[in-house]
């Protein structure tokens, strides 16, 4: 697996949404826009709506929709995960793009060795392939994760 590339948190995550936004047209919950508008948002936005996550992840966990329906295509997510917190080895229908935007988080695919991701980390995960994350201590992580089939995440075998 490649290393992965340091860059500026605030850069890749308005990078990565402004692309999504004017690409698609698409607006945030509560927001205007118009084509000389600029438009920002952040893992601390009043506008977030957090919702729980599947039973198996631990307490603390939350996920905010940024656009999309999770249960159609192409939705984008930002993934809650509590300071020094596991999520247990589980599996998406959907490849997944993910950009670290706070905390620290080891990740875990079956068959590879373990990875430290940092603020401003990009990561890409396949459909189908079994995966960990852990929180380490210190705050709590925040990932932007892109999903090009519906949201799901089922507990591994």
């Amino acid at each position: 697996m490649p290393k992965f590339q340091q860059a500026s948190p605030g850069r890749v995550l308005f990078t990565l949404l402004a692309s999504i936004v004017f690409a698609a047209g698409l607006v945030f919950p509560g927001m205007a826009f118009s084509d000389d508008s600029a438009i920002t948002h952040t893992k601390d936005s009043a506008e977030l709506e957090w919702g729980a996550c599947p039973p198996f992840m631990p307490e603390g966990c939350a996920i905010a929709v940024l656009q999309g329906n999770p249960a159609e295509p192409n939705a984008d997510v930002f993934f809650k995960l509590a300071a020094n917190s596991t999520v247990s080895a589980h599996t998406h229908t959907s490849v997944e793009r993910m950009v670290l935007v706070s905390g620290e988080l080891e990740v875990e695919y079956e068959g590879q060795s373990a990875e430290v991701l940092t603020p401003g980390n990009y990561a890409y995960g396949p459909a189908g392939l079994p995966h960990s994350a852990t929180c380490r201590p210190g705050a709590d992580c925040v990932l932007f994760i892109a999903f090009e089939e519906p949201v799901d995440a089922m507990p591994a075998d």
